[in-house]
């Protein structure tokens, strides 16, 4: 199956100009509406303002699309159906024509397909609280595994089991690239209590450590952990209190699969009066930044 890739991002790809890749997932299913449009229109200025092409991934009317206009977005934001797409059922959701927003995985496979190499998002998903149990364990890391795309983002899901989502990225050979920071950071918060894997400054050296990946034929992604800004952050102990009340709510209500995230991530927005909606729109656009200055560096050789 072709991607169907808009002319402003094959011109970009033509060309050999910076490219940023971003998920859909944030917009059907990750904020509400309108916040959710506005978000992913200011994501694209950003990436612009900073001399690169944003190339926005999703399914829509039974096409794999790189690269959506404000319609496309808006169409996104504001269903209430939208399949909420990653590896396993990608294929499928191009053959349903219905619309589907792409997870982190889904959106490396297709940005990875076009040659894209840079892609920002908010976190990324890993281990759930009770994975023994459970196995819910996200798709997302056996991708970064697997496909060559340098993925910007707050760390992971501070809802996730991170100490053993690290250990899994570990484990799978996945480069843990913490920006400018000693400490891993958990998405709405700076510092998640674990060190920093590798620590890095600036988007040229994080380019350099890639190239230099590349040349080793390491293959697979790495995660390039971005702490929100320290205006904007929600601390750790704080976020932990709203997270184990919506873990108790989630059980309560028999939630599991792909409803668990959405489900989470609602029940905090209520409980911190919407303080992590802000700050989860304030990581997302601080990514952005930060990809787009890597994907610059790239391809400028710097």
């Amino acid at each position: 199956m072709s991607l169907a890739i808009s002319d402003e991002v094959q011109a970009a790809l033509d060309g050999g100009r910076p490219t940023v890749a971003l998920e859909t997932t944030i917009v059907s299913h990750g904020m509400p509406w309108p916040q959710n449009l506005e978000t992913a229109l200011a994501v694209e200025a950003i990436v612009r303002d900073r001399g690169a092409t944003p190339a926005a991934i999703a399914v829509l009317d039974g096409r794999i699309r790189v690269g959506l206009d404000r319609g496309d977005l808006e169409r996104l934001a504001r269903s209430t159906e939208t399949l909420k797409l990653s590896r396993a059922d990608l294929a499928y959701g191009a053959l349903s024509g219905k619309p589907g927003a792409t997870t982190v995985a889904a959106t490396m496979i297709v940005a990875a397909r076009a040659g894209i190499e840079v892609f920002a998002t908010g976190g990324i998903g890993g281990v759930h609280r009770g994975a023994g149990t459970s196995f819910d364990i996200s798709a997302d890391l056996g991708e970064l595994a697997r496909t060559d795309v340098i993925v910007v983002a707050a760390g992971a899901k501070a809802l996730l089991d991170i100490p053993k989502t690290l250990e899994i990225l570990e484990t799978l050979g996945v480069p843990v690239v913490c920006h400018g920071t000693d400490a891993f950071p958990a998405f709405w918060s700076r510092d998640s209590g674990l060190p920093a894997p590798i620590r890095m400054d600036g988007a040229a050296t994080i380019a350099a450590f890639a190239r230099s990946r590349k040349a080793l034929a390491l293959g697979g992604g790495m995660l390039v952990a971005n702490p929100v800004p320290a205006a904007d952050e929600i601390p750790a102990a704080e976020m932990a209190t709203h997270i184990e009340e919506a873990h108790a709510d989630s059980i309560a209500a028999g939630i599991a699969g792909k409803a668990v995230t959405p489900f989470l991530l609602d029940a905090i927005f209520k409980r911190t009066g919407g303080r992590s909606l802000a700050t989860n729109i304030a990581l997302v656009k601080n990514n952005a930044r930060l990809a787009a200055d890597i994907a610059t560096a790239l391809a400028a050789g710097a």
